[in-house]
Formats: C-alpha cells, sequence, structure tokens
C-alpha cells in the first residue's frame, strides 16, 4: 500500500511551473479578448453617427401649397368656334413667405396666367406633353419678378386641379 499512495501523491501534485504557465497563459488570453473587443467598440462606436446620418437624410422642408381661384378662358380658334378653358391651379411653394409675396402681387399673377392660357390653342392643351408644357411655363411666369429689380418667387410646381376645355 506504501508504493500506491505514494504514486497517488506524485499523481496529484503537479510541479509549480506549469500551474504559473497557465495562470499566464489565461491571463494573456484574456488581455487579448479585451483588446480585441475594446477596439471593436472603440471603432463601431465612431462609424455609427456617420452611418446612421448617411442613412437618415435630413427631412426636407414641408411644402406649402397654395391654391388659386379657378379661372376660365377664351381659347384661340381657327375653326371658328368658340373654345373654352376652365382651369383651377395649386402652386407648390417652398416657404411661407412665397405665398404671402404671391397673395400681394395675385391681380398682377392672376393677369399674367390669363394671358398666357387666352393665348392656346385646344389642340395644344389636348395632349399630356401639353398640359406638362404649360405647367412649366405658368410656373416660369409666376416666378418672374413683380417689382423692378426684385426677387423672383420660387415655385417648385404647379398643380392642376381642374382642367377643362371646352
Amino acid at each position: 500500500m506504501a508504493t500506491t499512495t505514494t504514486n497517488q501523491q506524485a499523481i496529484a501534485s503537479s510541479p509549480p511551473g506549469t500551474t504559473k504557465r497557465i495562470l499566464v497563459i489565461l491571463l494573456i488570453v484574456l488581455v487579448a479578448a479585451g483588446a480585441a473587443g475594446a477596439g471593436t467598440w472603440f471603432f463601431m462606436s465612431k462609424r455609427a453617427p456617420a452611418a446612421a446620418s448617411a442613412a437618415t437624410p435630413a427631412p426636407s422642408p414641408v411644402p406649402v401649397f397654395f391654391p388659386l381661384e379657378p379661372l376660365t378662358v377664351n381659347l384661340q380658334s381657327d375653326d371658328g368656334q368658340q373654345h373654352f378653358l376652365r382651369i383651377g391651379l395649386t402652386l407648390k411653394l417652398t416657404d411661407q413667405a412665397t405665398q404671402e409675396h404671391l397673395t400681394q402681387h395675385m391681380p398682377e399673377i392672376r393677369s399674367r396666367v390669363l394671358l398666357a392660357l387666352s393665348n392656346k390653342h385646344p389642340e395644344e392643351l389636348q395632349t399630356l406633353d401639353g398640359k406638362h408644357a404649360l405647367a412649366k411655363e405658368l410656373a416660369a411666369l409666376i416666378e418672374q419678378p413683380t417689382d423692378t429689380g426684385g426677387q423672383p418667387a420660387h415655385v417648385s410646381d404647379v398643380l392642376f386641379t381642374e382642367f377643362v376645355v371646352q
């Protein structure tokens, strides 16, 4: 029995250098894992705000819709018949100040629009392209400065709310 006890004691107690090696290796592994985690967090936290701002663009300003009273005009006619255009317009503007400016100068703007519309032929207004061209032309007319040396008003779009050609 003496031999069995001596062999068990020799197996159970390991040399003191092996335990230190295991502790040093575990310490190195823990430090490396901590450094890798800290580096990942550092670089990901720097990129997160840039990625978030790139993914969500700045909100665009809310457009202001400015409806005009419907207009009825006589159209040019080559066939000798009377043709009429009844049109309702809504202007899409970028800000409230533009709407206030247009409201103050509405008689001049309505006159411009009426003169431009009365110079049209019914055939021009029948097609979709003709309507798009008319919208661009009206936007350019409305944007023209009302005062000498004044700033032009910015109209984002001219929208038709009524469009009847007879």
